[in-house]
């Protein structure tokens, strides 16, 4: 499926959205992306980090190699099970003849030895900048593969120059929606059959939070995409509701479900004890059952009752410690949430990539005055540090050498980290990382002068005092 103009600008341009203005010129998502900017990410990479999860799934990307290598394992998406094919790098690795002459036989001869080797549930096609502009059809390749190897093949059109990360992922769910859901029927439904979309099981969240679904009777019907097999996403029509996790980046899938299914949805979050409560209480009333709801409130108040326990001793270490928040989207409030769950004060938060709604949330949690980061330079960003007298900086990995000019603890909270803070188990494991990271002993002993700093004070002081005193009897030479 290519992608026209006025498809483009259609996802772009999303009345849907709460960030929806009637005036062109203040849109900000209707702003093409400038020429070699690649921070933040392309299309392609968007598309990459949101599909890749599904494993069952070959991924496979038409393009240069550096393509893949710039994206691989940027998410510590884990998944279940023995059938991970989305953890082979897969790409044509285009050279400068099949740049010169096409590269669809090259594209087509890859999908039939990838489908032959690996025996996937179906082949997903990634089209890069490079085969995009020399103009190879990868639909037609896609679909004439299919028919030859009785497998769905998926075009995903996502060359990095049409848009950023954010749009890569929305022409990905594009795609989804036009190729995948609805091709298939489940076994059986159930009136508690949800979606879970937006979740890409990030250091294996998602495992803390399914096993308080299977308690209240709820079915997880799909996972758009952590830890997801395809053909759950090709029944995910079948579901009642739909639940948006923390990511503004697939809600047209969300948005078109409900249009075409008559799939409702909420947005949510898993970070922080109120969101989770929140969340389950949500998804109750949505499906509109009494002993559903009556479930809901008896398994919260059992497990608040339990993390309360287990939280105890990490609440009288952090209570009252400074934290500056510098992420992005919802986590610059959801995390907030959390934080003030272990009695920590939350001093300043990022609001880069963030929504109106998101900031106005971060309002709600800290109050009219919050101070609101943008995006800062690693000097700026120690200063703000030194500025708030923060003890901890919470951010992505690429922040932690602020932290550490700073001389103060790191936390990494995006998706490059190694731990799950989701649900009331990720909720313990977040203060257990906070805990070992603010009172690890390396903080008291790196702000102390360093010895050869203290030896070079010594020398200073010696010379000082030797130039005193070869003054002092030129002085009194001189006056004899």
């Amino acid at each position: 499926m290519k992608l026209s103009q006025t498809q483009i600008a259609e996802l772009l341009d999303q009345q849907t959205c709460g960030n929806h203005q009637t005036d062109v010129t203040k849109k900000p998502c209707l702003a093409p992306p400038k020429p070699g900017v690649s921070q933040g990410g392309c299309s392609f990479d968007g598309a990459w980090v949101s599909m890749q999860p599904i494993a069952d799934v070959v991924h496979l990307v038409h393009g240069p190699i550096a393509c893949i290598g710039n994206t691989w394992e940027v998410r510590g998406s884990k998944s279940s099970g023995e059938d991970h094919l989305h953890m082979r790098g897969c790409t044509t690795d285009l050279q400068e003849n099949d740049i010169i002459f096409g590269g669809e036989k090259r594209l087509y001869q890859a999908i039939l030895q990838v489908a032959t080797q690996y025996k996937p549930a179906a082949v997903f096609v990634y089209n890069t900048c490079i085969p995009a502009l020399i103009g190879d059809d990868i639909d037609a390749v896609c679909k004439a593969a299919s028919s030859k190897i009785s497998l769905p093949v998926i075009p995903i059109n996502v060359p990095g120059f049409i848009g950023g990360k954010n749009f890569g992922s929305r022409v990905a769910g594009e795609h989804i929606l036009e190729h995948v859901i609805g091709t298939a029927e489940p076994e059986y439904t159930t009136p508690y059959d949800i979606n879970l979309i937006g979740d890409y099981n990030i250091s294996g969240e998602l495992w803390g939070v399914l096993p308080l679904f299977k308690k209240l009777g709820i079915r997880v019907l799909s996972k758009i995409t952590g830890d997801a097999r395809y053909h759950e996403i090709c029944y995910a029509h079948r579901a009642k509701l739909n639940i948006m996790i923390c990511s503004k980046a697939l809600l047209n899938i969300a948005q078109k479900m409900e249009q075409k299914y008559g799939i409702p949805y909420l947005e949510e979050s898993f970070y922080g004890i109120e969101d989770v409560n929140r969340c389950l209480r949500n998804i109750a009333t949505k499906i509109g059952d009494a002993s559903l709801q009556e479930r809901t409130e008896k398994l919260i108040a059992q497990e608040t009752a339990k993390l309360d326990v287990a939280l105890a001793p990490y609440r009288a270490r952090l209570q009252g410690k400074r934290m500056v928040l510098y992420t992005g989207g919802v986590k610059s409030w959801s995390i907030v949430s959390a934080a003030r769950d272990l009695g920590m004060e939350v001093v300043a938060t990022s609001t880069r990539k963030s929504t109106p709604e998101d900031i106005e949330r971060i309002h709600h949690l800290m109050g009219p005055n919050a101070k609101m980061l943008d995006w800062l330079t690693a000097k700026e960003l120690v200063q703000t540090i030194k500025e708030t007298n923060a003890d901890i900086l919470v951010a992505g990995g690429r922040s932690q050498y602020a932290a550490l000019k700073a001389c103060i603890p790191f936390l990494d909270i995006n998706h490059e980290r190694h731990h799950p803070y989701a649900g009331y188990t990720g909720m313990i494991e977040m203060a257990r990382e906070l805990d070992e990271a603010l009172h690890s002993p390396v903080w008291e002993q790196v702000r102390q002068p360093a010895p050869w700093l203290k030896y070079q004070n010594y020398n200073q002081e010696a010379i000082d005092i030797n130039d005193d005193i070869k003054l002092d009897d030129e002085d009194l030479g001189s006056g004899c």
